[in-house]
């Protein structure tokens, strides 16, 4: 056989190949086309079996289990001081919804701090700090342990490259929003007339007082033994600092003469305050509260008063700071969520909701 018919021939089979491929594909919807449109990421086939492993969202096709949704879950209620069994309906819809959206954050994160690996560096220190936080979640080894393998964390090691990607995206953020916050000395000022009397020292009092618990003894009988006292200290046989001493129950002042210094209203409880504040100077008084007898008196009062701008300038920047940094932060997560929201998909159906 010649080389000329042997490459007509394997022409004519190479030909014959490509023709059925593109009839396949193209033509008449055959089954290596079939095959290639089920495993694409938006066929019903893979959607299908992405659910069935657990999966509740995708981005940029990476997967997000619900073991990863749960877990995230349950780290925000922790840090907030909640109990997932506490919640309504609504609160963990909520709640759920929350998490869910820092998990794909981090996943759109991830890939634009990629570019950025050089300019955010991560020290060890900072990575460290940030475990140890984590590690106060967990008692025992073991439990640490069941928690990075319902998050397909197969090590410690891994979870801490997990907080150092997790430093690095925060940076990445801070990098974006920070030069966005800026506050001006006209929006500082504006801000002070506006709140000119939110930000005045209000009408405070200098106050001693002997406190008796009735958790674990009658009200009554607290309340005679300051009447005691009480007595006592009118006829001069003792005064306030020894009393204080000898009964008071509470640790915090009893050693000070029961000195409570300087308080306004806003610090007393609702069933003490028109009463301790209505009492005039050095005038020794019972007064009750739900835990307890308080024998109470009155050394020094100041009216309230309005603060110079100047004493009150780096509260209004801090304040002025954090709200437009929250502004600027959440601009910019709406910003990166709508640039990139053709690559997210949620399965809210698998959220059990």
């Amino acid at each position: 056989m010649s080389t000329i018919t042997k490459f007509s021939l394997r022409f004519g089979f190479y030909f014959l190949v490509f023709f059925y491929l593109a009839l396949d594909l193209y033509v008449f919807d055959g089954p290596l086309n079939r095959k290639i449109q089920a495993s694409l990421p938006q066929s019903p086939e893979s959607i299908a079996k992405a659910k069935e492993q657990g999966v509740v969202a995708r981005v940029f096709n990476h997967h997000i289990c619900l073991s990863q949704l749960k877990f995230a879950i349950d780290e925000r209620l922790w840090l907030e001081g909640k109990q997932e069994v506490n919640l309504s309906s609504t609160e963990r819809k909520w709640i759920t919804y929350a998490a869910l959206n820092d998990l794909i954050d981090h996943e759109l994160l991830r890939v634009k701090t990629k570019v950025n690996t050089f300019e955010l560096p991560v020290s060890e220190r900072e990575i460290e700090q940030r475990y140890q936080r984590f590690l106060k979640q967990f008692p025992e080894k073991n439990d640490l342990h069941a928690a990075l393998k319902s998050m397909g964390i197969p090590h410690e090691t891994a979870h801490k490259h997990r907080i150092a990607a997790r430093i690095q995206q925060e940076k990445y953020i801070a990098m974006r929003v920070e030069p966005l916050v800026t506050v001006s000395e006209e929006e500082i000022s504006a801000f002070y007339e506006t709140n000119r009397e939110a930000l005045s020292f209000p009408e405070r009092m200098k106050v001693q007082h002997i406190f008796l618990a009735t958790l674990e003894r009658p009200s009554e009988q607290a309340q005679q033994i300051l009447e005691q006292a009480l007595e006592s200290l009118r006829l001069g046989e003792k005064n306030f600092e020894t009393l204080a001493r000898e009964i008071s129950e509470d640790p915090a002042t009893k050693d000070k003469a029961g000195d409570l210094g300087w308080i306004s209203q806003a610090r007393l409880p609702e069933e003490l305050r028109q009463a301790l504040f209505s009492l005039p100077i050095n005038q020794a008084t019972i007064l009750s509260s739900k835990i307890g007898w308080h024998l109470v008196t009155v050394t020094e009062r100041k009216a309230s008063e309005i603060r110079p701008l100047a004493d009150v300038k780096p509260e209004i920047m801090a304040a002025l700071t954090t709200q437009k940094r929250q502004q600027a932060l959440k601009a910019f997560r709406e910003g990166l969520r709508q640039f990139e929201n053709h690559k997210i998909e949620i399965f809210h159906d698998k959220l059990g909701l």
